[in-house]
């Protein structure tokens, strides 16, 4: 994917760039009990050109199997939903349902029902655990898991071939296959190593986390702790080494998945919309998708996942609300919208339905591993600006131990 937003959790991970596509207020009626029904609000934010249509789609077949309750759809560009859900908040107007991706403010100040009081024990029991225990503050779940993304490692298998290299599953495999390939020369790197500032945060977890690290948890964040130093210089050799590709440090995913699509590095990090970018603009690269390599091999990926939750608004709308959410994450329903947005299910069921396709099935194998950003943390937000604005300088002479060092400055002044 080319275009990849954040607002706390996830943006679009589709090749289509979100347009903002709005609708003024909630649709439909004016969200009063209608014909004696219910009628639910809905905001949610728009992935795609095609967001709208599908949560139309979905409220119609909803709205022929529950008659007497009506959904309202509002749809936000991500650049405006979180100045649009606190308004609404404060005005004492906030939706039924909303689709975001932080939670734990929400839950903190005691605005959403937990989880289990608003789907069905079957549809919880659905749900990847560790995509569960990521939507939950304390003990308990207030965030049902909406869609994820998981990453994997893309490797162009020509340019392997060529240079005598084999896929690694550990880092020392990784070091000696990406030497081997920017030995090729011709403006070749082995591996594409993006610490610039779009996702700085994102490959310093594949790198720390697969040494077994972490940024912290709820409580604390810990980047400048013994455990992520292994991660971090690695990174360091790998580039000191040339086996990434020069200026590292400045480098952003987007336009550096750009040059592996048009065949010019071995190995990269990537999403499952790299699928579909290499199938628009070079359908002839010969690639595979693999687990991304750890320390000792040992199963992992970064994932991420927005949420849907429920505000406690009005007592008598909660049987509406259990209604909706177990309607859509049944898999007739809820698997086609994540197909048709470029992304992958967070239940298990869906997990099953695309098990036969081949293009999601090294993403769909690690999300049981799957590991995730501290985001219930106060000072998480800090942590992703220091990474941003920091975690390059290891492409420096600066020591890992001082990069790490000075992130953990950043957060801790606020």
């Amino acid at each position: 994917m080319a275009q990849y937003k954040r607002l706390g959790g996830i943006m679009a991970i589709t090749l289509a760039t979100a347009t903002g596509l709005t609708a003024c207020g909630f649709g439909g009626s004016s969200g009063e009990e209608s014909g004696g029904g219910t009628t639910l609000d809905l905001l949610v934010p728009s992935y795609s050109d095609a967001t709208q249509g599908l949560w139309n789609d979905v409220i119609a077949g909803f709205e022929e199997e529950n008659p007497d309750i009506d959904v309202n759809l509002q749809v936000e560009s991500w650049d405006n939903l979180e100045s649009v859900i606190a308004t609404k908040i404060q005005g004492g107007d906030a939706p039924d349902i909303y689709n975001g991706g932080p939670f734990a403010g929400f839950a903190e100040d005691e605005l959403l029902y937990p989880a289990e009081e608003v789907v069905s024990e079957d549809t919880l029991a659905d749900f990847q655990p560790t995509f569960l225990e990521n939507a939950q503050v304390g003990d308990t779940v207030y965030g049902l898991p909406f869609i994820a993304s998981a990453r994997a490692l893309f490797v162009n298998d020509a340019l392997l071939e060529e240079a005598g290299a084999d896929v690694p599953t550990t880092w020392d495999e990784l070091l000696e296959s990406a030497k081997k390939v920017s030995e090729l020369g011709g403006g070749v790197a082995g591996y594409g190593m993006p610490l610039g500032s779009e996702e700085a945060q994102a490959e310093a977890a594949v790198w720390l986390w697969g040494g077994g690290g972490s940024f912290g948890d709820a409580d604390a964040i810990t980047v400048d702790a013994p455990e992520n130093l292994p991660g971090a210089e690695f990174i360091k050799t790998m580039i000191d080494e040339g086996a990434t590709q020069a200026d590292a440090g400045a480098t952003d995913r987007s336009p550096l998945m750009d040059i592996f699509v048009q065949g010019k590095i071995g190995m990269q990090v990537g999403l499952p919309p790299t699928v579909g970018q290499i199938e628009s603009d070079n359908p002839d690269l010969e690639y595979s998708v693999h687990p991304i390599p750890t320390e000792d091999g040992s199963p992992f990926t970064l994932g991420v996942a927005d949420h849907l939750m429920a505000f406690q608004n009005d007592g008598d709308k909660q049987e509406a609300i259990t209604a909706f959410l177990d309607y859509f994450y049944s898999p007739e329903v809820y698997v086609p919208w994540v197909q048709a947005e470029g992304f992958l299910p967070t239940t298990l069921s869906g997990s099953e339905e695309l098990a036969d396709e081949e293009a999601l099935a090294p993403f769909l194998e690690v999300l049981p591993d799957a590991q995730f950003y501290p985001t219930t943390n106060p000072d998480w937000q800090a942590t992703d600006s220091a990474f941003k604005a920091l975690f390059g300088q290891l492409d420096s002479d600066k020591s890992a131990e001082d990069v790490l060092a000075d992130i953990q400055a950043q957060v801790d002044a606020g």
